[in-house]
């Protein structure tokens, strides 16, 4: 079984049974966070940005369990500027895929700021057991989610709907058609006053998948 674990704002696990894939993990200073950085595992970290939010505690995790690191190039690059142990790091860019022990990775677009200089943030399809779930990022609606959706049958999407730094309930509702999704999963919202948005409306407007709203420190099967 693939299990997803959702750590609270944007931070979540996928583990496949053997391999832990860590998703922009922003645990120290979450006021969501169900974990610590020191007591969090994983074989590999995702980063599609370099905001506080998102890029988190990702070199100091990556130092002490020797996981490797996923990212743009200018955020590997403040990663390991961060610390002072080398990081085990795989650049890529948008559009590039890589291949894993787990399955795959593909980065694919945001349209959002980056948080570091010359930057860009991304999105990802994972395809892990059997699986292809695209987590958005931070991210505004855009019309080539169409083509992600096209891409790939989308078994679970993952998506922002906090609104002011990133989509709000409406538009993730459409990226949800967008991307022809069978499933989404809501994240990015609640953490503070700014994004305080309820995942029911969110629900409401949902129509053709399946909306699972999981609690900070709550697991489920995908």
């Amino acid at each position: 079984m693939l299990k997803y674990t959702f750590y609270g704002h944007a931070c979540f696990m996928l583990d496949d049974g053997e391999y832990k894939i860590l998703v922009d993990p922003f645990l120290s200073g979450n006021p969501q966070a169900t974990i610590s950085p020191k007591d969090v595992e994983a074989n590999y970290i995702l980063i599609t940005h370099a905001h506080d939010d998102h890029l988190g505690d990702a070199p100091e995790i990556a130092t002490r369990l020797d996981a490797e690191v996923v990212a743009i190039p200018e955020v590997l690059t403040l990663c390991t500027s961060r610390v002072e142990k080398a990081i085990i790091a795989h650049a890529m860019n948008l559009g590039g895929t890589l291949n894993l022990p787990f399955g795959q990775v593909r980065m694919v677009p945001a349209l959002h700021s980056s948080g570091v200089e010359g930057g860009i943030a991304c999105g990802y399809v994972i395809k892990i057991f059997g699986k292809t779930i695209y987590y958005a990022g931070d991210t505004a609606l855009f019309s080539d989610m169409k083509l992600i959706g096209e891409r790939d049958s989308i078994d679970y999407a993952i998506l922002p709907i906090g609104d002011n730094f990133t989509m709000g309930v409406e538009d993730a509702a459409k990226a949800v058609k967008f991307l022809n999704a069978k499933n989404v999963i809501p994240l990015h919202y609640g953490t503070w006053n700014v994004i305080n948005q309820n995942p029911e409306t969110f629900r409401g407007l949902v129509s053709g998948a399946e909306v699972l709203v999981v609690k900070p420190g709550q697991s489920i099967g995908l």
